[in-house]
């Protein structure tokens, strides 16, 4: 997901490294923090693979430079937006980098089918705990901690799901507003 950061980024117009760590930090480092040590090979690789440029910018200071986003770097990062494998779809963390550039796709029907992807993992039943096969709900479990988790990525979840009917829908009132859904739907499962 760091590559698509990086090419999400670029795509909205030249950065200079710092400035594209920054950005990358703001949107995912609450919960994955980006080092020079991660973020500078990836780019690196990114720059070996034509995906994107490294120019000079001596009016910055020595040694520093921009970074371009090219042709073959638009055309990659639209592929990742089109077709996220599945545990970007689950993940929580992956989800949202996805969620910050699909606007980035240029047809409303391929960002529609990215989105309606995630609406049917949520709205599948999951939990965090199950007694044998089956999940779950908060109101059966006794431990008050694991109990909370549950209550929160049912909120979560149901706010989730809320939104991404606005989205397809337009009204964001079918099924998920009408009535509560039994199950409690992990929002954030780590595959």
């Amino acid at each position: 997901m760091l590559e698509l950061a990086i090419l999400g980024f670029l795509a909205e117009g030249p950065l200079p490294g710092h400035e594209l760590r920054r950005r990358i930090t703001d949107l995912t480092g609450y919960s994955r923090p980006v080092s020079d040590g991660t973020l500078y090979p990836a780019i690196n690789r990114l720059t070996k693979t034509g995906l994107i440029e490294r120019h000079p910018a001596p009016e910055a200071g020595g040694g520093r430079y921009v970074l371009n986003l090219t042709a073959a770097g638009r055309e990659d990062m639209l592929r990742r937006l089109r077709e996220p494998a599945e545990y970007e779809i689950t993940d929580f963390s992956r989800w949202f980098v996805i969620l910050a550039f699909l606007s980035l796709l240029p047809d409303s029907a391929e960002q529609h089918a990215v989105l309606r992807r995630r609406l049917d993992f949520l709205e599948t039943p999951a939990s965090f705990f199950y007694d044998g096969d089956t999940p779950l709900h908060a109101e059966q479990v006794r431990d008050p901690y694991r109990r909370g988790m549950l209550l929160t990525a049912r909120a979560i979840s149901r706010a989730e799901r809320a939104w991404l009917h606005q989205a397809l829908d337009g009204d964001g009132t079918r099924e998920t507003e009408e009535r509560p859904r039994p199950q409690i739907h992990a929002r954030d499962r780590k595959d």
